[in-house]
């Protein structure tokens, strides 16, 4: 299961943003539980969506 801080830091090392099925390759991880970490880390304020489907570190 991959966690927000796990999830948070495929995309910093990206630096570019992802959609969420790369992160849950890179993690290794199921998609459901990456995009359940992406909704909280949106809400959060830790993300920002640049464009449709994509997810970046906010700034």
């Amino acid at each position: 299961m991959a966690t927000r801080e796990e999830v948070l830091e495929a995309f910093k090392k990206a630096e570019k943003p992802l959609r969420s099925a790369e992160v849950a390759t890179l993690l290794g991880a199921e998609k459901a539980d990456v995009d359940k970490a992406i909704k909280a880390l949106k809400a959060s304020g830790d993300l920002i969506s640049p464009k449709a489907c994509f997810y970046a570190p906010a700034e």
